[in-house]
């Protein structure tokens, strides 16, 4: 099947990109545009929103109605998107920096208000574009600008993060696998409910030159080594899994959206003005 096809969701005069050779982030928006090809999605009813950072740039490049907002608050631009036009898919694209760390709160409260958003996670273990400091979710004992002797802070584990604070679809992926992220923000498309997909991206500029990969071609082999998928995982003893990348569906439920409460607290309060 040609890929050609895509380019009508991509805007070509903003080509060519701001994105270091190699970098995982094409990688993504063509999934991302692979799936809404896929589901036949109408381009002009998806809104997606992105914040600040190397793979927020993202909603530069995409051909749909699109926002690049403030650091950290592009769930919170997303959210108020999503309850003025319903009928929109609304998507946030971010990286691990941005919605994790400035944007936490914003990201907890979503899961847990189970807002209809779907939210796609670059995690690259870093902030790539402010100079390589490390980020919410660098693993300890790897290096970044700002940790020159070895993180010694404990990572977040998005999926476990998204899942406990009440999210109702998580899946997890890497940009080495290529299908299973199409088809995971597929999935997370289609799902009513707030979806996270955490997709593991190459940084080879600063994680990967300071944790000795330099290379994208490096990164990528690291991504398949380590990744084990969910149900070998769910047999493996914890002392296996330690360093490894568990990817899979984690949850797919079906629970009343935020959304869903909003429009009924609108007719109920329009019933009462009539009254």
């Amino acid at each position: 099947m040609s890929t050609s096809r895509l380019l009508t969701y991509l805007r070509q005069d903003r080509m060519p990109h701001v994105w270091c050779p190699g970098c995982g982030n094409g990688v993504i928006m063509k999934a991302f545009v692979d799936a809404i090809d896929r589901l036949l999605l109408d381009p002009e009813r998806i809104a997606v929103v992105s914040g600040i950072g190397c793979s927020s740039r993202v909603t530069g490049y995409l051909n749909f109605n699109t926002m690049h907002t403030l650091h950290g608050r592009a769930i919170a631009f997303a959210t108020g998107v999503k309850l003025a036009r319903p009928e929109f898919k609304v998507v946030v694209m971010g990286g691990d920096g941005d919605v994790l760390a400035i944007g936490g709160n914003h990201f907890i409260h979503a899961c847990r208000r189970n807002m209809d958003l779907t939210v796609v996670i670059f995690n690259n273990n870093i902030y790539g574009m402010t100079g390589g400091q490390y980020s919410p979710t660098t693993p300890e004992d790897t290096y970044a600008s700002t940790a020159p002797y070895g993180n010694i802070e404990d990572q977040f584990d998005t999926v476990k993060l998204a899942i406990n604070s009440g999210a109702t679809y998580v899946a997890r992926s890497t940009v080495y696998h290529y299908v299973q992220t199409v088809q995971y923000i597929q999935n997370g498309l289609k799902h009513k409910g707030m979806s996270v997909i955490e997709i593991m991206t190459n940084c080879h500029t600063y994680f990967g030159r300071y944790n000795g990969m330099p290379e994208p071609v490096q990164m990528l082999s690291y991504f398949k080594e380590k990744s084990v998928p969910l149900k070998k995982a769910e047999k493996m003893p914890p002392e296996e899994l330690e360093g490894k990348i568990v990817i899979g569906e984690f949850v797919d439920i079906e629970k009343e959206t935020y959304n869903e409460k909003y429009e009924q607290l609108k007719l109920k309060l329009a019933f009462k003005e009539k009254e």
